[in-house]
């Protein structure tokens, strides 16, 4: 099992473990309202960024896979973050038993392309490396992730609430069939 951050690369983009100095950028990036609005609704202090900036470095060591931070090739600038996950939610059997996929990107790098090419990059990882079912939450008013959540291959399961707010559960058999 793989217990170090293997780093991609992509046209425009670097998937690679979150370093020590990355973390000012991301607590920046959590606290900010337009990244929480779906994703929680509530800016993360630096406490609760730091909380979730380990637990991305131990889910490498613990699972054999995680979420990279996504930077950008032309200036290394911290964008975002792409990979997988267990949740733990207690949302039953059909979805907490298997790794959930997730994906966060500034809202200034939004609208090109590159959280698909983020999210692509990272499956295609998954589907060689460990493949397998996969699962994703998606808030029901967050068009943009459930049409990035469906050209990766995802289909709803049902609708719930987590922590009061409505969601679509999604799963991923494997990579779908391409034309």
């Amino acid at each position: 099992m793989i217990r170090s951050t293997p780093t991609i690369n992509t046209a425009r983009l670097m998937l690679c473990a979150m370093r020590p100095e990355d973390f000012n950028r991301f607590a920046e990036i959590w606290r900010n309202p337009c990244i929480v609005h779906h994703i929680g609704g509530k800016p993360r202090s630096r406490g609760e960024a730091w909380d979730s900036f380990l637990r991305n470095a131990g889910h490498w060591q613990m699972a054999g896979f995680g979420q990279w931070a996504v930077l950008q090739q032309s200036n290394r600038l911290l964008i975002g973050q792409a990979g997988f996950f267990y949740g733990n939610r207690a949302l039953g059997d059909d979805f907490d038993c298997y790794p959930e996929a997730g994906w966060v990107l500034v809202p200034e790098a939004q609208g090109q392309g590159l959280g698909l090419e983020a999210a692509q990059a990272a499956h295609d990882w998954f589907d060689r490396v460990m493949p397998g079912p996969l699962v994703a939450m998606v808030n029901s008013a967050n068009t943009v992730s459930q049409k990035l959540a469906d050209k990766l291959g995802y289909v709803p399961m049902r609708s719930c609430e987590y922590n009061s707010t409505p969601v679509v559960l999604l799963r991923r058999n494997g990579p779908p069939t391409r034309m």
